[in-house]
């Protein structure tokens, strides 16, 4: 039998298609636009994923018994505002996760309502990305739209929604809304109540490997599959990327360098950083972790080597590169603004510390860097609550990079594994997808059997020492400028 996995990123969906004993036979994926209608704002069409989507299906199976499909699950973007009316047609483009609109009502809510209360209703503080401040915003901005609501989702609980019918999230995805209280796994009603929306707004809660319905006839017809195919919740991307990785259960450690940059902790306990710098979010497998989210990650290796040195070559501009820990060009990777730990949308991509003698080479080390320096803030974070981690796994497509590899293990003094099947959000969906199916008991057991190391990175004590230093440096830039970031006119 098969399972498959949907991952819908940012500017792209995956599919995978996984056997049961864990066996990748296939991945296709398909690429879709981001609508940037003014500085600082991100937007997405939710039709254009669902087509993508559908293309890439066909793709996927077209060349295996379609019978064997037995279950579909989801990693996705979070935080995105996905509205739907009453006859579940798309009110209005999704506002996206990385898009800084909402800088007032975010101060409102952390100001006004109080991030001690916005802790104790939800474990968490309000950020520009999170969806209950788009909420606000739409209310004030777009009353009309606003009052269409009939359903809220986020943008994988869309795909679901079209295959199944069925109006559903998990509480990985619910987290980060704002609207979800984290420790209890309920929707908060002193939230809904803020936000002026009720629970009849918000979709059905499901854990992320539990199964919430099968595929409609009409699409099981379209594709060729058993009416029976079930789906699944699945899981926001972090927490799906963590069980492609293996990171479930207790004080395991995953850090992604994809289009944003996280860290990401599970725990079986329930936590909450009393700053709150870090995210205290539901796990896919039904636990609990810690995350803390860079904005702006690989991202900026691509913002760099296309559209400022106009190449492609990516790793031709690394290779050139082969002393660490000794340059003096730094770079805070704030190209759309920052949420941990700072909670800053104003905070903009820096470079300082450039002299006539710098070089293509330092600009580019310094970019890496700064994105991995800009990680360990979280990491610190993470320390500073007694968490001991000695290793970590490495995702995303930052992972592919043998030089960002080294910059990671050097900078957190951390030994970096790199996995032989580094799938991310759509293996941990197709892997949730066989728990629910009951193929395994579960997501520890298909985490355990199916995840393998090939590689380990090890810190060099030597490099670990200059990185010390810099990183001090690193850290005293942003307070330097934060007062000036607020100053600048960024629309």
């Amino acid at each position: 039998m098969y399972f498959i996995g949907i991952d819908l990123g940012t500017s792209s969906v995956k599919l995978l298609l996984m056997s049961e004993d864990g066996v990748i036979k296939k991945s296709v994926s398909r690429d879709y636009s981001i609508s940037f209608p003014r500085t600082g704002w991100a937007e997405q069409n939710p039709e254009d994923w669902y087509e993508q989507t559908k293309d890439a299906l066909r793709e996927l199976i077209a060349d295996i018994d379609k019978k064997e499909v037995e279950g579909i699950g989801f990693g996705g973007q979070m935080h995105g505002l996905v509205v739907l009316d009453k006859d579940d047609n798309v009110i209005r483009p999704t506002i996206l996760w990385n898009d800084n609109r909402t800088a007032q009502e975010t101060e409102y809510l952390n100001k006004e309502i109080g991030t001690d209360k916005l802790s104790e209703y939800t474990a968490n503080i309000a950020f520009a990305g999170f969806t209950a401040p788009k909420i606000l915003w739409m209310r004030k901005h777009e009353p009309e739209n606003f009052n269409r609501i009939a359903k809220i989702m986020l943008p994988k609980d869309y795909i679901a929604y079209k295959l199944t019918g069925v109006h559903c999230t998990d509480p990985s995805d619910a987290s980060g809304t704002l609207l979800f209280d984290v420790k209890n796994k309920c929707w908060s009603k002193e939230m809904m109540e803020i936000c002026g929306v009720t629970e009849d707004q918000l979709p059905s809660l499901y854990e992320s490997y539990e199964v919430v319905g099968t595929v409609k006839e009409e699409i099981a017809e379209e594709f060729g599959l058993s009416k029976d195919v079930k789906v699944v919740a699945g899981a926001g991307d972090n927490a799906g990327a963590a069980v492609g990785t293996g990171t479930v259960g207790e004080g395991k450690c995953n850090i992604s360098v994809g289009t944003s940059g996280t860290i990401f902790i599970s725990s079986e306990k329930f936590g909450v950083d009393k700053n709150n710098a870090l995210h205290s979010f539901a796990h896919a497998d039904g636990n609990y972790h810690l995350m803390g989210v860079v904005l702006s990650a690989a991202s900026c290796n691509k913002w760099w080597m296309e559209d400022i040195l106009n190449t492609t070559d990516f790793a031709g501009e690394q290779e050139k590169i082969k002393e660490l820990g000794k340059n003096n060009v730094y770079f805070l990777p704030y190209l759309m603004g920052e949420r941990s730990p700072h909670n800053d949308p104003n905070a903009r991509g820096t470079f300082i510390g450039m002299t006539m003698e710098t070089s293509r080479e330092d600009m580019t080390l310094a970019m890496m860097e700064g994105v991995i320096f800009a990680m360990r803030d979280s990491y610190e974070i993470a320390k500073s609550l007694g968490i001991k981690i000695e290793r970590t796994n490495m995702c995303g497509g930052g992972a592919k990079s043998p030089l960002w590899r080294r910059i990671l293990a050097n900078v957190l003094n951390l030994k970096v594994d790199i996995l032989e099947v580094e799938e991310g959000p759509a293996l941990g969906g197709a892997m949730l997808a066989a728990v629910g199916c009951g193929r395994y008991s579960s997501v520890e057991e298909i985490a355990e059997k199916v995840v393998k190391v090939k590689e380990t990175v090890e810190p060099d004590p030597e490099i670990v020492a200059l990185y010390e230093e810099r990183y001090e440096t690193f850290r005293s830039i942003y307070p330097s400028l934060k007062d000036l970031f607020k100053t600048m006119n960024v629309d």
